[in-house]
């Protein structure tokens, strides 16, 4: 019989992930990072639409193109959070902006989960010495008030004692401002011993990204101004009162307006025309 501490050995070895093998990215422009292994997936095509196509979101694009140009360039950038209304084009900008700024530079984008924030520090490790520069990408962020991840994103927002890689930056979208729920921050202030200090460490998350982007419900005259563009861009041939009719009975039955519902409506009226569209991106 082999010795106890040698059967315990082999099976923690095992157990253990396999490290890291010294990832290719030259294989792609944009990656996934997933553990249980620990990898880098390289994605083929990306799904996403051209910067051209989100419209009424100027400052915004405006903004993070410029703040991603310069990172991209080597120049001092902000990690930056992109917050507000659902299907306002919030990731759908950060996709776009990349592939304008990755035609001129060598900028790969990595997709990072919410759940696999807690890897955050490994996957840093990877990157710190690539010769390459990356774009850290979260969707959907937020925090409950059980929720510890957050205190794994301060890897990448102030980067502990080694600091943050000079080569990444992280962008995150998501529908609250402050991470969490009011609702959540609220309850946990009036039940605190010290209600200033009770949620201070999550609420300030957000203040640790040097860009907040907000995104606001758009009005009639951009909704309608996103699905003209969308149908310029497909080749849908329609005539303005037409399209003005049905959009607004279209937006009236989902009692919303945003950028998803005109893709939407521009993917029904696209179906209806008989006009293919390929791969695009859903805001």
């Amino acid at each position: 019989m082999s010795d106890p501490l040698e059967r315990i050995a082999a099976a923690l070895e095992r157990l253990a992930p396999a490290p890291l093998s010294a990832p290719d990215f030259t294989a792609a422009d944009a990656f996934v990072w997933h553990t249980e292994p620990d990898r880098l997936s390289p994605v083929a095509k990306v799904n996403r639409v051209g910067l051209p196509l989100l419209i009424g979101i100027d400052r915004a694009r405006d903004t993070l193109l410029a703040n991603t140009e310069q990172f991209a360039r080597g120049l001092p950038a902000n990690n930056a959070l992109l917050w507000g209304a659902r299907g306002m084009g919030k990731s759908s900008l950060v996709k776009a902006v990349h592939a304008e700024v990755a035609a001129r530079h060598a900028l790969k984008l990595v997709e990072v989960q919410r759940e696999d924030l807690p890897s955050i520090g490994r996957l840093l490790a990877h990157l710190r010495g690539a010769p390459h520069r990356f774009l850290l990408f979260c969707d959907h962020l937020s925090f409950s008030h059980d929720d510890e991840h957050y205190k794994s994103l301060k890897a990448v927002l102030d980067g502990g004692v080694e600091g943050r890689p000079e080569n990444v930056v992280f962008y995150a979208t998501s529908n609250r401002r402050h991470l969490m729920p009011r609702d959540m921050i609220e309850n946990e202030r009036s039940s605190a011993i010290n209600p200033s200090e009770a949620t201070e460490e999550k609420v300030s998350l957000s203040d640790r990204f040097g860009l907040w982007l907000g995104f606001h419900p758009c009005n009639q005259d951009a909704y309608l101004a996103m699905i003209r563009g969308y149908c310029d861009a497909f080749g849908i041939e329609i005539d303005e009162e037409t399209l003005r009719a049905e959009a607004i009975e279209w937006q009236a039955t989902r009692g919303a307006r945003s950028g998803r519902v005109a893709w939407q409506f521009v993917t029904d009226l696209a179906g209806r025309r008989g006009v293919a569209l390929g791969e695009n991106d859903v805001l």
